[in-house]
Parts: C-alpha cells; structure tokens; sequence
C-alpha cells in the first residue's frame, strides 16, 4: 500500500421527513451528527483509527444513543488495543468486541422505554499499524470508485439481499442491540487491494435507497463531496437520515 493519507468529507442530515436523526458518522475522534466534516489524515502521523456510519433505530430517541454509543466504543476499543496484532488476531478482536458491544446495547436498551429496543447498523474502514480492514454489520454500505467505476464493497444483511427485491421486505437481518441475541461483522483486510486514487464512500441506507448505484458512480466520478452527495440523496426525497463518508486515497 503506497498511499499517504487520507481526504475525507462527511455528511449527516436529518433529511426532509423524520424529525430525529438518528445516524452519527465517526471520523478518527469526530463524531458528525447535523453537520459537515472534512480532514486529512497522514499515515506517518497516525496510523490507528476508524472510519464508519451508524445507522441507529428504536424508541423514542433510542436509535441516536445506539449509533453515537457503537461508535465511541469502537473508537476506544482501536485505541487500546495491544500493538502488533496479526490481522487473524485483530479480526478476532472484532469479534469480540461485536459481541461484547451487542449485549451492551441491549442491556442498556431495556432500562428506559425510550431506548427499549434500540439497535444499529455499522459500516466502516478501520486502519490499524497502517493495516486496513473494512467492517459492516446491517444494511449500510461501503463503495469504491475506481477508474470511475462503482462497486459495492460490504454485503446487505437484508431480506432483500438474501431473496432480492421482489420479496418486498427492507428488513435487515443482522445489527448491534435491537434485541438480537447475536451479531456479527462481516470483516475483512484489504491492505495491499487500497490504491492511490480510490475513492471509497460509507453511507446510511439513507443515501443508497434515495440514489442508485448509476447516479452515485456519477456523483463521485466528477469529485462530489459527502455534503454533495447527501444533497442528491434530500433532493430525491429525503424520506430517511442520510449520511456518507467519502474517504480519498492520496
């Protein structure tokens, strides 16, 4: 992996129809919730930290405690883990740490009925000692841009991924907390595939059911940032939070 750094923009906006949002996007130590975001990161000068979205859901405001609360334990859970681990052993540690967190949520989820129930989804790109991973748990997605072509990344856990879209269900079937007795990451390294140039885009279901793939490979290739972005996802209707992370590769 010959790359220096990272650009990144985020985006997260309520959208035109919910009245709470409940998505929250983690970059390195910010957390971006009803604002924009942008930085680069350097490889010589930090070499552990996350990038993801978390898309939350139930109770009264239980889906925006979930998300913001994955994604500080997973900012935390990085930072302290034992140096040098190899990726078989970091894997590992994931999921540990997916399963730790799940009964976490749910445990924290049933003592108020505001959060009863509460869950979230988790997509994301996690650098560790210059090594880089791609997670998701749910129905958010990870994309790549290369060569100003699209390609997703993460798989859907949803019925519609499992059955296609005819069954006519969106239900997802993996997630963090949402009374789940069980979840798990999707986990991979993909170091030596990162190349200068890419561009890789995290979003919130938000963003993919609004805009599809065609217009997305569109948006990125002529150099839309994640305001941009969202801003195409609120102008087709805006019916769900929306949220992206458009990370380029230097």
């Amino acid at each position: 992996m010959t790359i220096n750094k990272f650009a990144i923009t985020a985006s997260s906006n309520v959208g035109l129809v919910r009245k709470n949002n409940e998505d929250m996007i983690l970059v390195r130590n910010k957390y971006v919730r009803d604002e924009n975001y942008r930085t680069v990161i350097e490889l010589d000068k930090c070499d552990r930290f996350v990038m993801a979205v978390a898309d939350g859901m139930g109770g009264y405001d239980g889906g925006e405690v979930a998300s913001q609360e994955v994604l500080a334990s997973l900012h935390f859970y990085i930072g302290d883990l034992p140096a040098k681990l190899t990726a078989t052993q970091f894997c590992e540690a994931m999921m540990e740490w997916v399963n730790s967190t799940n009964v976490t949520i749910n445990t924290k989820g049933e003592l108020s009925p505001e959060t009863k129930n509460m869950g979230t989804t988790l997509t994301g790109i996690i650098v560790y000692e210059k090594n880089v991973f791609w997670i998701n748990c749910g129905d958010s997605r990870i994309y790549r841009l290369r060569n100003k072509k699209l390609s997703q990344i993460s798989t859907d856990h949803s019925m519609s991924a499992i059955y296609g879209p005819e069954c006519g269900s969106n239900a997802i079937t993996n997630c963090i907390g949402a009374g789940c007795d069980y979840s798990y990451l999707d986990i991979f390294e993909f170091t030596d595939d990162v190349k200068r140039g890419d561009i890789y885009m995290l979003c919130s279901d938000g963003m993919s059911d609004m805009v599809d793939d065609e217009n997305i490979e569109q948006l990125l290739a002529i150099g839309c940032d994640a305001l941009q972005m969202c801003q195409a996802a609120i102008d087709s209707g805006g019916y769900d939070n929306v949220s992206t992370c458009v990370i380029t590769i230097e």
